[in-house]
């Protein structure tokens, strides 16, 4: 029953992609994804997709241009190659921080690159906790939304006992928080930060009552770890027992690692949408596989079933 379905990856995240075919039982997709010596990306994909339902995955981080690139000249290979579907699979959207326009001339850039994706041939999208949900409406095609809560919350559940406290570490995460929460039958606590005048730094209050419990700060993605470090060190100075982390997606670039090291946060739990790379690797980083999730996806998608009723 599966055999009118064929998954193939670029180079951003083959580990995943192998995980997502394992769940299906069927072989990752034969092609070459490589770039020539001046910077251009070259695609030639070497198995028959005539009538095919296809899957492209490609989590377009770091390096996010190139990354990018390869995804958008994979969906144009394929459509050409007469694919009955292409559906880009994008576990890590990248340039979704850019939703819309913060000063009178700034690009919208995820709006930009969901025209890329569209034009390049992408028939359907699935993606993994956009930072914005608004997103979706960018593009003019279907777009599956994944969560990654599941995954995230039965670690949760496994791992920790009674008198636990989700933390948004921002007011833009409170939603999110709140029904992670929910699913948790736990607490929320929200950390509203201020400026009180330039060059004068955040005052932290926290709002909820976390003095004692276990805190675990949510978001959806984690960069340069300032915003969470900085949350767990007002957590801990206000009485939190422990402080722990969760996020979809581990982008920890820059000084990232270092100040998660320096931070009182006792464990980031994270999810494989970006793969690990060696500048960015810390023993308090654990990482779940989104691979069975997206997998489930995948055959719900080919069969015409239900993908809400993962997430209900």
């Amino acid at each position: 029953m599966m055999d009118k379905i064929k998954v193939f990856t670029g180079n951003s995240n083959r580990g995943l992609s192998l995980e997502i075919c394992e769940h299906l039982g069927i072989q990752l997709g034969k092609s070459e994804v490589r770039s020539f010596s001046d910077g251009e990306v070259f695609v030639d994909i070497q198995e028959s997709v005539r009538g095919v339902e296809v899957y492209v995955v490609q989590s377009t981080c770091m390096p996010c241009n190139n990354n990018l690139m390869e995804l958008l000249i994979m969906l144009d290979a394929f459509k050409r190659a007469s694919a009955s579907s292409v559906t880009a699979v994008i576990p890590y959207y990248g340039y979704a921080r850019q939703d819309r326009k913060v000063a009178p001339r700034t690009p919208i850039t995820a709006k930009l690159v969901a025209d890329l994706i569209t034009v390049a041939g992408a028939t359907r999208v699935v993606c993994v906790d956009l930072h914005a949900g608004q997103i979706q409406g960018f593009f003019n095609i279907p777009v599956d939304h994944l969560y990654a809560t599941p995954v995230l919350l039965n670690y949760i559940k496994e791992n920790f006992q009674d008198d636990v406290v989700v933390v948004s570490p921002d007011a833009g995460g409170v939603e999110r928080a709140r029904a992670f929460a929910k699913r948790l039958s736990a607490n929320l606590a929200i950390i509203d930060k201020r400026r009180p005048r330039p060059n004068v730094s955040e005052v932290m209050n926290i709002i909820g009552e976390i003095e004692g419990r276990t805190a675990i700060i949510l978001d959806d993605m984690i960069d340069t770890a300032g915003t969470i470090t900085q949350a767990a060190e007002a957590l801990k100075l206000n009485g939190a027992r422990q402080v722990y982390a969760c996020c979809t997606h581990a982008v920890l670039s820059g000084p990232a690692i270092e100040r998660l090291e320096k931070s009182p946060i006792k464990e980031l739990v994270v999810t494989n949408t970006i793969p690990k790379r060696d500048s960015a690797t810390s023993e308090k980083v654990k990482r779940l596989s989104v691979g069975p999730l997206l997998g489930e996806a995948i055959k719900r998608i080919h069969f015409g079933e239900s993908v809400s009723s993962l997430f209900v």
